[in-house]
């Protein structure tokens, strides 16, 4: 039976309890969860939710990234796939609920269709991507954005070469153009996440509708100066590039608070040489990181920063050199896939508000290639990549009944 749009609810008590079960994988004494990707206890979740997708009615297979790929047939034959899923691999300490929420909710989402005796008319994919919290190789790989060239840059941190990685999870790096997907094949891609955020606690929201994941830019900043000693330079004559240093750190808080847009800028990395408590900084080192949902606004950020370095160079008698670290482009969510989302909010009588994702997901892969769309529930107190991250089993039963529903709206409105 095919279904063209429909209320349904997921059942949030079997969601939890499968989110429950897999937070016993990689379980460390604290109470946090370590399942670093390519490790055994990786390799372990990835069989439990291989068995849960195959229990679900879904066929699976894995990609050449690695990719664990649950398919849940639709009614049209050659349709493009209708896709949701995340991660499971964590960072070294993590928590329950990042990455997880998107698979977990994902699988239940394909239980409730086979419950009620329901396909879609497209196919729906469940995808556990590959070591998403280090390299995202699963996602880049999916979207055709790998380095093919640089697999130094792809080094797990379980310390194995990338290839007998892949190998050990059935994959192949060799092959992993084939694991590249086109809007021919994926016609739009969901994903559920805890918001990793205060900002829809604080705000009472249920919901987040994700308006893209932003751009990144990451920056090393040297200043060179002069160490001197610290009781003999009078402060006229010194090349302090300490000081240097702060007033980059505060040029950089300046710049973020005059836009607009509320992008955020971050200095989080900082060495100073000598280092001593009786000599004048000769060297500062740091890193700018910023974010924002406008590739143009970033442009105008750098730029405002270069001026600035510029004019403090010059006031301090320093040097200061700037080299990229890292460049990643935003992808906005498809405007269909927010107003659907919405819509369904809407309709299941859940607030809402509209947000950027300040973190990094597989989503801001998988938009270069087709539309997507993210769906936020609330993270306890913002806290996420620790063991106390929590979000209510409410609340995660909330977000997949949305992604539930949105799954069938959007078959409903794309094309086969």
């Amino acid at each position: 039976m095919t279904v063209l749009s429909s209320v349904l609810s997921v059942d949030g008590s079997r969601l939890n309890a499968s989110i429950s079960r897999l937070a016993k994988v990689g379980k460390l004494p604290n109470g946090d969860i370590c399942r670093l990707a390519f490790t055994p206890e990786d390799l372990q979740a990835r069989y439990l939710v291989q068995q849960w997708m195959v229990d679900a009615g879904m066929t699976v297979r894995t990609d050449a990234a690695g990719n664990l790929i649950g398919r849940y047939a639709g009614t049209v034959e050659g349709a493009p796939a209708l896709a949701t899923g995340s991660h499971i691999d964590t960072v070294p300490s993590g928590g329950c609920y990042d990455g997880v929420l998107g698979v977990l909710a994902g699988i239940e989402v394909v239980r409730t269709l086979r419950e009620n005796e329901l396909r879609l008319k497209h196919p729906l994919e469940v995808i556990v991507f590959t070591d998403e919290e280090s390299s995202m190789i699963g996602s880049q790989a999916t979207a055709g954005t790998v380095l093919l060239k640089e697999p130094q840059r792809y080094q797990p941190k379980v310390g194995r070469p990338i290839a007998d990685c892949l190998e050990e999870i059935g994959g192949s790096w060799a092959d992993i153009p084939s694991a590249q997907r086109t809007r021919k094949t994926l016609a739009a891609f969901v994903e559920l996440h805890v918001e990793q955020g205060a900002i829809l606690e604080r705000t009472r929201t249920q919901i987040g509708v994700v308006q893209g994941v932003v751009g990144m830019l990451r920056k090393i900043i040297t200043i060179t100066g002069q160490a001197n000693h610290a009781g003999t330079t009078p402060m006229n004559m010194r090349q302090d590039a300490l000081v240097a240093a702060a007033q980059v750190i505060l040029a950089v808080k300046r710049i973020a608070h005059t836009m607009p847009s509320q992008p955020v800028a971050t200095v989080g990395y900082l060495t100073v040489e000598p280092n001593a408590v009786n000599i004048v900084p000769g060297r500062v080192e740091l890193s700018v990181d910023m974010r924002e949902l406008s590739q143009s606004c970033l442009d105008t950020m750098m730029a405002q920063l270069q001026q600035e370095l510029e004019t403090i160079a010059a006031d301090t008698d320093t040097h200061i050199e700037i080299a990229p670290v890292l460049c990643v482009e935003p992808t906005l969510a498809a405007e269909a896939v927010q107003q659907t989302i919405q819509s369904v909010c809407e309709q299941l009588n859940l607030t809402y508000r509209y947000m950027p994702s300040r973190a990094g997901h597989d989503s801001l892969e998988i938009g270069r290639i087709t539309d997507m769309g993210m769906i936020f529930v609330p993270s306890q107190a913002g806290l996420s990549h620790s063991g106390a991250e929590y979000t209510s089993p409410e609340q995660c039963t909330q977000g997949a009944n949305v992604l539930l529903n949105t799954l069938i709206r959007l078959d409903a409105a794309y094309s086969c």
